[in-house]
């Protein structure tokens, strides 16, 4: 079987979600193949956050199904490596960059287990993968915003996932590291690994993503990155006519 004709990696149906009596997202629908880099975008409090949520099974869907490779997400969860925010991570706790990318693997590890090979072998390729394999003896409260990044991304390929979602990771990084995480994303994708991120930047995503997809509250348009330059869509998904020729 060729990887166009495989299943979805990712397949998001008709999903709802409700958060404090609000309807965070609606009747939203997506596909992801492996090898698609997805753009995710939509004006602030359009729900991307929630959607990657949804997928992880972190929130209750009200309605709709989320399957990865044909599995409900608390059943696929090893196939699945998650990048949060920055702000989200606990950057004053004591432990160095290596011990912050081991934490990735407790769940395959198990709590007050012995780290075996294998999670030291992940832990040094993801290191390697993101260009931090010098620091992995840092304290991460040392680290700049860029460094701290590619912690996250390498965090969470240390559990080998198939499917990447990525949460704003080009927000308050230097250009430096945006390219490195551009070029590690399309090397990921050129892998077989689906890769769903969330972003702002109308112009990383067209430069980045093979697929964008735009959301508020559901899905109201998904393709190309040219998708991008249309401004009847845009105005569809932000309210405004935005398109990515007036965000250069």
């Amino acid at each position: 079987m060729t990887r166009a004709e495989e299943p979805p990696l990712l397949q998001v149906r008709e999903v709802g979600v409700a958060l404090g009596g609000r309807t965070a997202v609606e009747h939203a629908q997506l596909s992801l193949k492996a090898g698609d880099l997805l753009g995710l975008l939509g004006p602030n409090g359009a729900g991307k956050t929630t959607l990657l949520r949804a997928v992880l099974g972190l929130v209750p869907l009200s309605g709709g199904q989320v399957l990865i490779k044909g599995l409900p997400p608390e059943r696929a969860r090893h196939l699945v490596g998650y990048v949060p925010q920055r702000h989200e991570f606990a950057w004053d706790f004591p432990i160095d960059v290596a011990g912050a990318v081991l934490s990735g693997r407790t769940r395959s590890i198990g709590w007050l287990r012995r780290v075996r090979p294998a999670d030291r072998a992940a832990v040094d390729e993801a290191l390697d993968m993101v260009g931090l394999g010098d620091l992995r003896r840092r304290p991460i409260g040392e680290l700049s915003g860029g460094q701290r990044q590619r912690v996250l991304v390498a965090r969470a390929l240390a559990i080998e996932p198939r499917l990447l979602l990525l949460d704003e990771p080009f927000t308050g990084v230097d250009i430096p590291t945006q390219e490195l995480l551009n070029q590690l994303f399309h090397r990921l994708a050129a892998e077989g690994r689906g890769l769903l991120m969330t972003t702002h930047d109308l112009a990383a995503a067209a430069r980045t993503c093979t697929r964008v997809a735009l959301l508020n509250r559901t899905v109201v348009a998904e393709g190309g990155p040219e998708l991008l330059a249309d401004p009847d869509q845009m105005l569809r998904a932000f309210g405004l006519d935005t398109a990515i020729g007036a965000a250069a």
